[in-house]
């Protein structure tokens, strides 16, 4: 499976970390004029500019011109948290969302749940390998497919009670 070209624009870029290719596919999508800034979410503390700058010069006016690092996020919910914060903040409508093709349901619904009034379009990244040889035929994808769906199911499970506690319902067990 190939990368589809993104054809449309968005205020904001969001890259969640945790896969190869994902920044390099957001910067490249900043530099095209996909959007207006880059947030990389969910960043290892330690890791500074520079470093992403070294790793792909090419990228260096976008990096340091349009781009913001969220060292914070630790999990696709603080990536979402943190997405809404930086969002927010800058105004954004509409964010292109960049991560992995087995993470984007359940990014795409963290976020959704974060952030409702904002427009979300997917960007999954595919790496080399992924598209060397279907998914379903490499035990280790095949078996990082089914833990991603059931993070996805129990995600959906846990933001349908967040939604019943917001509205004010409340759960009653009785003693039997």
């Amino acid at each position: 499976m190939d990368e589809i070209p993104l054809q449309q624009k968005a205020d904001g870029i969001v890259a969640l970390t945790g896969g190869p290719d994902r920044i390099g596919d957001a910067a490249e999508l900043l530099a095209a004029g996909r959007g207006k800034r880059l947030l990389i979410t969910g960043v290892n503390p330690a890791t500074r500019m520079e470093e992403l700058i070294k790793l792909m010069p090419r990228y260096e006016q976008v990096f340091t011109c349009c781009t913001d690092l969220d060292r914070s996020a630790i999990n696709t919910i603080g990536n979402a948290i943190e997405t809404r914060r930086w969002a927010r903040e800058k105004g954004f409508t509409s964010l292109v969302v960049v991560t992995s093709r087995f993470h984007m349901p359940r990014a795409l619904a963290e976020l959704g749940h974060q952030l409702p009034d904002v427009a979300l379009i997917p960007y999954p990244v595919v790496t080399e390998k992924q598209k060397a040889e279907p998914w379903w035929s490499n035990f280790p994808a095949a078996r990082a497919a089914v833990f991603e769906y059931l993070k996805y199911v129990a995600a959906l499970v846990r933001m349908k009670f967040d939604w019943i506690v917001a509205a004010g319902y409340t759960a009653r067990v009785s003693d039997t």
